[in-house]
C-alpha cells in the first residue's frame, strides 16, 4: 500500500501548475494550445501531468510494441486521475546504432533530464529496455529528479531451429563459431536466423537488457515482478497500464528517484546481479547510475558483495534456460526470496512498499532454473572484479560465463592494435598464436573506440577452431555483450587510448590470469614498462566537432562509469523559469 504518512501534494503544488495555473498571458498560452489538441480544462486542470518517454523507434527491434504499451500507460493514468502526454526519446537500438549505442548513452540521458526540466511534467514513466535505454533513462530522470517508474520492455520469446531452443546473443556466437569452423551450411545458418529472434522484446538471454531490468527491479524503480514479463504475455500489457496508475499517485505522494536510489538500494542491485549472473556491462552502468544520484559506489563494493552472492539463475549465457522460463519459474522475486538474508529489505521501492514486503511469500516453480542456495551454480557471483599491474584502476570478468580450466593461465600475448587490425588478421592462417595464446585488444575503450564497443569477445581464430578450440583467455578495454561468453577480461582500465599499460603490452609478453585471486599481470620488468611508455605516443583525436568531441573531451575511465566529468556529481538543474 502507498506510504500515507508522507505528505500529499495539492494541486496548486503540482510542478505543471507553474506552467497552467497562473492568471497571466504566459498560462493563457499555454491552456489555449493545451485546447487546441483536442482537451478541455477537465482532462488536465489540477491533475499530475505524466510524461510517457517512449524510445520506440521503427529502428529499434526490441521497442516494436511500445507504441501500444503507450497507449496501455494512458489509460492507466486516466484511470488514475491523471494527464499522460507521451514525448518521444532517443531510441537506442543495440543491433543498428554504430559504432556502439555505448557512445550515446549519456546523450539520452542528457535528453531525458532535459525534456523533463523544460516541460510541465509531474512525473514520468520511463519506457525502454535495449541494453543502453535502461541506464540513459534512469541517469536523465534521477538527475532531474521528478517522480518516475520504470516501465521494462520485456523478454522476446525464445527462438527454435530444428527442435533445439535458441538463444538471442548467445547462439549467434556459438553458431558463428562453428560455420567460421567449417561445420554449419549457408542453408543452416539462413534457417538459425530466421528463427532466432520471433518476437517484440529485448533478447531472452540474461544479457544486458535482462539484467539491467532485473537490477532496476532491486533497486526499487519497477513494480514487483514486472523485469521478466515476456513482451508479448498479455500480463506486459496489464503491467504497463499498472505503471500508469500508480506514477499518478507518486506524483501526490511526492515519491522522487533519489528517495528510492540509496546506497543500500545499489547493494540490492549488486547482489541481485551476481546471483543471476548478471551482465558485465551493468557494473559500468550502475556505477554511472550510482553517480547521478550522489552515491559514492566503487568497483570494490561489487567485488566485495561477489565473494558472498551465490550464483543462482541457470540462465544463458550462462546456464542452460531462456528469460520465459525465468519468468514462469517465479520471476525475480523468487530469485531475491532465496537470498533475502542478503538484502536490505527495508530498501522503498516504487510501489510504496519495502523490498522485503515485495518479495515476501514469493514461490520457486522450477528450482532447476532458479536454484536453492543448497544447490548454488556457484557459491560466488556472477562477475568478479581483478586488478593488477595491467588494469590499476580495475577489470571485469564473468567468470560463470569462462571455461573453467581457463580462469587461471599464464600465456603469451597475441597483441591487436584495435578493431580493423584484428578484423584484418584474426583469421590469417600465418597468425603466430595457439590455444595457449591470450589475445589482446587495445584502443577499444571508451576514447579509443570510440565508445568502448562490446568488441570484448574477440573471435577464436579461425585456424583454432578448426583444431577444436572454442574458449581462449581475451583482454581488452573493450566491453562484451551480455548475452555473450567465455574467458574475456574486460573494462581494463585505465584503457589504452589514455596511456595505460593495455597500450604498452607487446606480441609475446606473457600475461598471467589468476580469476579466483582478483589478479591479471603482466610479466614485463618496470625498466622495460617505463621505456615503453615513454616512447608512447597518444593516437589522434577522433573527432574535432558536435557530440563526438564532446564524448571524447569528457567521458570517464570505466571504473568510473563512463558518464560525462560533468554530470557524473548527483547535482540537479535550477528549474526552468517561465516568462
Amino acid at each position: 500500500m502507498p506510504d500515507t504518512t508522507r505528505h500529499r501534494k495539492q494541486p496548486a503544488e503540482l510542478r505543471s501548475a507553474r506552467w497552467f495555473a497562473p492568471d497571466d498571458v504566459r498560462s493563457f498560452g499555454h491552456r489555449s494550445r493545451v485546447k487546441q489538441m483536442g482537451y478541455d480544462d477537465a482532462d488536465y486542470r489540477g491533475k499530475p501531468v505524466i510524461g510517457i518517454l517512449n524510445t520506440w523507434s521503427d529502428l529499434n527491434q526490441c521497442h516494436t510494441h511500445l507504441r501500444e504499451r503507450a497507449q496501455d500507460v494512458k489509460r492507466g493514468v486516466w484511470q488514475a486521475g491523471g494527464f499522460p502526454v507521451e514525448v518521444p526519446v532517443m531510441s537506442l537500438s543495440e543491433m543498428f546504432i554504430k559504432p556502439t549505442t555505448m557512445l550515446y548513452r549519456n546523450l539520452l540521458a542528457m535528453e531525458v533530464e532535459e525534456v523533463i526540466r523544460c516541460h510541465p511534467l509531474d512525473g514520468v514513466v520511463l519506457m525502454g529496455g535495449c541494453d543502453k535505454t535502461v541506464p540513459g533513462l534512469v541517469m536523465g530522470a534521477t538527475t532531474a529528479n521528478v517522480p518516475a517508474i520504470f516501465l521494462p520492455a520485456g523478454p522476446m520469446l525464445r527462438g527454435h531451429w530444428r527442435g533445439e531452443t535458441l538463444a538471442s546473443g548467445s547462439d549467434v556466437w556459438k553458431y558463428w563459431a562453428e560455420r567460421r569452423a567449417g561445420n554449419l551450411c549457408d542453408g543452416a545458418m539462413d534457417e538459425i536466423e530466421s528463427g532466432i529472434a520471433r518476437s517484440p522484446g529485448v533478447c531472452m538471454t540474461m544479457g544486458t537488457a535482462a539484467t539491467m531490468a532485473s537490477v532496476c527491479e532491486a533497486l526499487g524503480l519497477l513494480l514487483p515482478g514486472a523485469s521478466s514479463i515476456p513482451a508479448v504475455d498479455s500480463a506486459h500489457s496489464r503491467m504497463a497500464a499498472a505503471c500508469g496508475r500508480r506514477i499518478v499517485d507518486m506524483v501526490w505522494e511526492d515519491v522522487k528517484p533519489k528517495d528510492i536510489l540509496t546506497a543500500e538500494a545499489f547493494d540490492n542491485a549488486i547482489v541481485c546481479d551476481m546471483a543471476i549472473g548478471g551482465s558485465t556491462n551493468a557494473i559500468v552502468h550502475l556505477l554511472a547510475m550510482a553517480g547521478r544520484a550522489g552515491i559514492d559506489l566503487t568497483l570494490d563494493r561489487f567485488d566485495a558483495l561477489s565473494r558472498t552472492t551465490p550464483w543462482l539463475a541457470n540462465v544463458r549465457p550462462s546456464g542452460q534456460y531462456v528469460m520465459e522460463d525465468f519468468y514462469y519459474a517465479g520471476g525475480l522475486r523468487a530469485l531475491l526470496a532465496n537470498i533475502a538474508d542478503l538484502l536490505h529489505l527495508n530498501s522503498t521501492t516504487v510501489n510504496g512498499q519495502t523490498l522485503g514486503q515485495n518479495i515476501d511469500g514469493a514461490e520457486t516453480f522450477n528450482d532447476d532454473v532458479i536454484r536453492p542456495r543448497d544447490n548454488a551454480l556457484s557459491e560466488s557471483g556472477g562477475t568478479y572484479v581483478l586488478r593488477g599491474n595491467l588494469a590499476p584502476d580495475g577489470c571485469v570478468i564473468k567468470q560463470t560465463a569462462a571455461d573453467p580450466k581457463l580462469l587461471t593461465h599464464t600465456g603469451p600475448a597475441v597483441v591487436f592494435k584495435d578493431y580493423n587490425d584484428l578484423a584484418a588478421r584474426i583469421d590469417d592462417e600465418a597468425l603466430d598464436v595457439t590455444a595457449d595464446s591470450v589475445l589482446v585488444l587495445q584502443n577499444a575503450g571508451p576514447v579509443g573506440a570510440p565508445g568502448m564497443p562490446e568488441w570484448g569477445m574477440l573471435p577464436v581464430p579461425k585456424k583454432l577452431l578448426k583444431q577444436g578450440v572454442r574458449d581462449m583467455v581475451r583482454i581488452s578495454d573493450a566491453r562484451m555483450s551480455g548475452t555473450s561468453y567465455g574467458t574475456c577480461v574486460l573494462h581494463v582500465s585505465p584503457e589504452s587510448a589514455a596511456g595505460g599499460p593495455l597500450a604498452l603490452v607487446r606480441d609475446g609478453d606473457m600475461i598471467e590470469l589468476n580469476a579466483p585471486g582478483r589478479s591479471i599481470t603482466w610479466h614485463v620488468d618496470e625498466e622495460e614498462r617505463a621505456k615503453r611508455q615513454a616512447a608512447w605516443v597518444a593516437p589522434p583525436p577522433r573527432y574535432e566537432r558536435g557530440y563526438g568531441l564532446l564524448h571524447q573531451s569528457h567521458v570517464t575511465q570505466a571504473h568510473l562509469g563512463c558518464d560525462f566529468d560533468f554530470l557524473a556529481h548527483g547535482g540537479e538543474n535550477a528549474e526552468p523559469e517561465i516568462h
